[in-house]
């Protein structure tokens, strides 16, 4: 596996929490979609820490995936 830094645009419109993101219990996602060829992911509690950052076929699989089976926590 190889490690790019990468700069990731902190423009709070281009982030958007993720609909399955927990209410209370602050699990809370957030993707930043302006990009057509890769899809950051962080921690909506720490949005000046790590991003997490997908290729857009690999999100769209990932998406995929989870859509297909959902996880039902306990």
């Amino acid at each position: 596996m190889h490690s790019h830094e990468q700069v990731v645009p902190d423009a709070a419109a281009m982030w958007r929490k993720s609909s399955y993101s927990g209410g209370s219990s602050g699990d809370c996602v957030e993707v930043n979609d302006s990009c057509p060829t890769r899809v950051p992911v962080r921690d909506s509690k720490n949005p000046r820490g790590p991003v997490v950052v997908f290729g857009a076929s690999a999100w769209t699989a990932f998406v995929g995936s989870l859509k297909a089976h959902p996880c039902n926590p306990a």
